[in-house]
């Protein structure tokens, strides 16, 4: 039924799909169709760990908020004061940056510089560029996605924890929630590594191959070099591609959620206090004709690191699931994969998707790709 779905809403079907559906006590169905691997001929299986891209984003923010019930973040805080330097808008100086800000995109942040640093960056520095930032719009008063939000945010966790963020992450979130999953695939076991599902364009590698995934766990450092003994907490928020580096099943994924739907406990394990998830689910944005860019109308209501479908607002067309029902969770979308998680508050039901080799820039009926639709639609 899946394959056919597919087959019918694209000229070129993905290589892989595979699409969980769940509701907090349970998963309800499980699809899986393709190659997790065209040169060895593996066939894709909901337990095989994907790049999710930017759905990385709401799971580092579960992570922010168990520093936040621990009381080492503060969401309204200036940043400044733990990274030890100031972030500033140099157009707007005098207009602190907080972690509601950079989690809900309205930062002032830009992604005209890149976000994708090698190990030896300095933060500081880089962001030191008036290029960084938008010299139009002072924080918090107009929303743009930026990835860039995310490694400042890591930076900021490390700093406060004096931990490595991906390790962090797996103390926060991943170890506590029993996930087979890691941030870049050097950091994950080799018997997780060997199960990646492999990313395409064109039917062409372009990350993550298991052949090549054993080596260095970040970009290596300007020389060339890898030596994680390096890092510095608070150096380099993106060492560890908090944006778009989660590595999980989708079996895994449903877990997290489960966890959502279950304001915070899934499966016998309080992870956060049905107090951060509300926090998490609540819309700090909507876009109202001007106040941000919604990307020819894919974002257009977005709280801490959450998205939300089906917004009743003239020019969007975030309704992949075409029924006009408001979801929570966020898509994903990098090298050829596109991803979604997504729940349905009021009926108790969830959806965790992603695909392989999806062409860019072709939409559907909404302004997701026909692939996505077709994961999203029962």
């Amino acid at each position: 039924m899946l394959i056919a779905l597919l087959l019918a809403a694209a000229t070129t079907p993905p290589i892989a799909t595979v699409r969980v559906t769940f509701d907090k006590r349970h998963v309800n169905g499980v699809e899986a169709q393709g190659l997790a691997d065209i040169a060895s001929g593996r066939r894709v299986t909901a337990s095989d760990p994907v790049r999710v891209a930017s759905i990385s984003k709401l799971v580092t923010a579960i992570g922010v908020m168990r520093l936040v019930e621990q009381g080492k973040l503060d969401l309204d805080a200036d940043v400044s004061d733990l990274l030890g330097w100031q972030l500033r808008n140099p157009a707007f100086p005098d207009v602190p940056i907080t972690l509601r800000l950079l989690l809900s995109h309205r930062s002032s942040l830009t992604d005209r510089i890149d976000y994708v640093l090698p190990m030896d960056a300095d933060l500081k520095t880089v962001l030191a560029k008036p290029a960084a930032w938008d010299a139009d719009h002072a924080p918090g008063s107009y929303w743009r996605y930026v990835n860039f939000n995310f490694p400042v945010i890591a930076s900021v966790m490390e700093r406060a924890t004096g931990e490595r963020f991906d390790r962090l992450m797996q103390r926060l979130v991943l170890a506590p929630l029993t996930l087979d999953a890691c941030f870049n695939w050097a950091s994950c076991a080799p018997a997780t590594r060997a199960k990646a599902v492999v990313l395409y364009r064109a039917a062409k590698v372009v990350k993550d191959d298991p052949a090549g995934v054993a080596g260095c766990a970040v970009t290596p450092a300007s020389d060339g070099s890898c030596d994680l003994d390096t890092w510095r907490a608070g150096a380099n928020g993106a060492m560890f591609s908090p944006q778009g580096g989660l590595r999980i099943s989708m079996l895994d994924l449903a877990k997290i959620g489960r966890l959502l739907l279950g304001q915070g406990k899934v499966d016998g394990v309080r992870l956060l206090s049905p107090a951060s998830v509300r926090a998490l689910e609540t819309p700090l944005w909507t876009f109202d004709g001007g106040n941000g860019d919604t990307g020819d109308g894919f974002d257009c209501a977005y709280g801490l690191a959450v998205a939300f479908t089906a917004t009743p607002a003239p020019g969007c067309k975030n309704d992949p699931f075409g029924d006009a029902r408001r979801r929570i969770g966020h898509p994903g979308d990098a090298y050829g994969l596109k991803s979604g998680l997504w729940i349905d508050p009021a009926r108790g039901t969830g959806i965790v998707y992603f695909a392989t080799d999806v062409p860019d820039g072709v939409r559907g009926n909404s302004a997701y790709s026909p692939a996505e639709e077709a994961l999203a639609r029962p």
